[in-house]
């Protein structure tokens, strides 16, 4: 963005800004109310529009109380769905919905945690109202809400925001001149930050002092590659380790990201492609795309949260097959501060069952 543009839409981002604040000043003078779910719930969040690494974290709790024995039930607004209100999309024995009917990133969660009770809903109290009447023989120990900072109206016991530190965060500006979706200085309701995406140590140091002063610890993670897998039916002659060079394309927040984990992947980026975040795919966009990597001699490569979402379209499924189209899916690491992390996770088990047994 221009800074030309930046400057005209200033008065938009004021009034957004006044917007934001005198709805969270409604919830702290108590006219609006946040409900109450009798089990333990933790939202993971950030403070900007998109590309935090939000789903990859809820991935590893998700993961994290599940080695614990514990039973996590996921609860998203399923943004980019094409349905509306409650959906089940996972009753933890089988996956009822796509990504076009639940949103790419529980699609994505669903399939990758088997048994994973997940549900989308405008409305995150009645999602998980639905959760407790639906599932009331085998109800689960923990309900994570995902991108839920700013959808005050459940409580939480344990409220994350995944910061994206190498993007701009003491002069960040609010919708649409920058990326806020509210003022930095309300991370102080967070009662943890994971600092992702670290570029410059000096940077996130400075973020973690600035998170400190507010009373927010902050732990550190980043995205690292996992596998590069084939689209099914793509036959590769070579098997995955045969590529070396590859288009990337992708449709998702702060994708430059992508590009740098599949450098560290071994790869040679020849070309790539960005689209919106969400933006849907067709036939259209795609077939230049591998025309210009057959020509180049590229493989294409995409991200596993586009990979679900394509797996709602056949015939692109297909096309990109018979190119021998890749995905690559990551995981988070938590480099600094994984004890408190997961000591944090813990806590809101016991004050739960601290609260079951006080008379």
């Amino acid at each position: 963005m221009t800074e030309r543009l930046r400057l005209l839409l200033k008065p938009a981002a004021l009034l957004y800004r006044a917007i934001v604040q005198f709805r969270n000043l409604g919830f702290e003078k108590k006219v609006l109310k946040s409900w109450q779910a009798p089990l333990p719930v933790v939202s993971i969040g950030n403070i900007t529009a998109g590309g935090t690494g939000k789903t990859p974290l809820a991935d590893w709790i998700i993961r994290y109380y599940r080695s614990l024995g514990e039973k996590p039930a996921l609860l998203s607004r399923g943004y980019g769905r094409i349905t509306k209100g409650v959906r089940l999309v996972s009753d933890g024995k089988d996956i009822l919905l796509g990504s076009r009917e639940a949103g790419d990133e529980v699609a994505m969660l669903a399939a990758k945690n088997p048994g994973l009770i997940a549900v989308v809903a405008e409305k995150r109290k009645q999602g998980a109202e639905f959760i407790l009447g639906h599932f009331g023989d085998r109800c689960p120990s923990v309900l994570i809400l995902d991108d839920a900072f700013q959808h005050r109206q459940v409580a939480r016991n344990l409220d994350i925001v995944v910061i994206n530190a190498g993007e701009r965060y003491f002069d960040a500006e609010m919708l649409p001149a920058g990326r806020l979706r509210e003022p930095r200085e309300n991370i102080v309701r967070a009662d943890l930050a994971v600092l992702n995406k670290i570029t410059d140590r000096t940077v996130a140091d400075a973020i973690a002092g600035d998170l400190g002063k507010k009373g927010v610890p902050a732990v550190r993670a980043r995205t690292v590659a996992g596998e590069l897998k084939p689209f099914p039916g793509a036959l590769l002659q070579d098997g995955t380790r045969g590529i070396e060079a590859c288009y990337a394309f992708a449709g998702i927040g702060a994708p430059e990201g992508f590009l740098d984990t599949l450098k560290e992947k071994g790869l040679q980026v020849g070309a790539y492609r960005f689209f919106r975040d969400h933006e849907p795919y067709t036939h259209e966009k795609l077939v230049p795309i591998l025309q210009e990597a057959r020509e180049k001699g590229l493989r294409p490569v995409t991200t596993e949260k586009d990979y679900f979402r394509l797996l709602d379209m056949p015939e692109l499924c297909l096309t990109l097959a018979a190119h021998g189209c890749c995905y690559l899916n990551i995981l988070m690491e938590i480099t600094e501060g994984r004890e408190t992390l997961e000591a944090m996770l813990q806590s809101v088990l016991s004050t739960q069952e601290n609260r079951k047994t006080t008379p």
